[in-house]
């Protein structure tokens, strides 16, 4: 493995890990049938290198991966403050686009597929919707949005309250304290970050601060083929959830799947074999 930091325009920098295909096990590259490498983005609060094992069974199934940090997370540093000014649109105009680089670098004969976790998968469809093209597809698991009115019960009303509490919170606070609070295990992130997260938990769009596009008009019209995995016993990213995701791709080639096995929101990634199964031979289709 290897690791590449990358620097943003804040000072900030964020480690980019490489795992290379196991050569026994990976098909030659041509320029009509590029082997994929999978770019995994974190979920939020979820270092990098808590996915190190899922990348090393793509690795032994003969795919190149790569391992993201989101910004302030995991071996990320600085962690967020009052001073940090990221949001959702920070992260995949500037952030995605050095991540992306270096794969590139690394792995040229290879075409790249985003895996999204959680909010990973979010950032994952913003970041095609600006790229149109670049990608060969989007893998979102256990992934859709906050938005309210995709969980049941006193999920959905919590989830509207909860959203503004934090974002209320985050404001007062400069930064979500989240590694004094504890709530959701967000971890400590950046006001803007979790005001365009609860914007998108009240509203049901994408539409973060600082945004340059309009990213659903962009994200409509994607034409890419997209695996959407939900996991059962997952009760962060239900079908509900994931299904608004997925809806805002009414182009795209949209590929189901339910995880059988109940490994909730973060188990899939310890326990990766049956996933990485259905992964597998979804990029074999490609």
């Amino acid at each position: 493995m290897e690791t590449v930091p990358i620097q943003m325009p804040d000072g900030s920098t964020s480690p980019v890990r490489l795992i290379p295909a196991d050569e026994a096990r990976s098909r030659k590259a041509t320029p009509d049938a590029p082997r994929p490498v999978v770019v995994i983005v974190p979920g939020l609060g979820i270092p990098g290198g808590y996915y190190d094992l899922f990348a090393k069974e793509l690795s032994a199934r003969g795919f190149d991966a790569a391992i993201g940090e989101l910004r302030g997370q995991g071996d990320s540093r600085p962690r967020p403050s009052a001073e940090s000014r990221f949001g959702y649109h920070e992260l995949v105009s500037v952030d995605f686009p050095a991540m992306f680089e270096v794969v590139r670098e690394r792995f040229p004969d290879s075409t790249p597929y985003l895996l999204g976790h959680s909010m990973g998968g979010q950032l994952g469809v913003l970041y095609a919707a600006r790229i149109r093209g670049r990608l060969g597809g989007l893998i979102l698991v256990a992934s859709g949005t906050p938005y309210y009115r995709g969980f049941a019960g006193v999920k959905s009303p919590g989830l509207l309250v909860g959203s503004a509490a934090m974002s209320l919170t985050a404001n007062i606070a400069g930064f979500w304290p989240g590694d004094r609070i504890g709530i959701g295990g967000f971890g400590r992130q950046s006001k803007v970050l979790i005001s365009d997260w609860s914007r998108l938990a009240r509203t049901g769009k994408f539409d973060p601060d600082g945004a340059d596009i309009d990213y659903e008009e962009r994200i409509a019209r994607l034409k890419l083929p997209v695996l959407s995995i939900t996991i059962d016993g997952d009760d962060v990213a239900p079908s509900g959830s994931a299904d608004h995701l997925v809806e805002k791709l009414p182009d795209a080639d949209v590929t189901t799947w339910l995880q059988p096995e109940p490994l909730g929101h973060n188990g899939w990634i310890r326990k990766p074999v049956t996933t990485v199964d259905r992964i597998e031979a979804w990029l074999h289709d490609r």
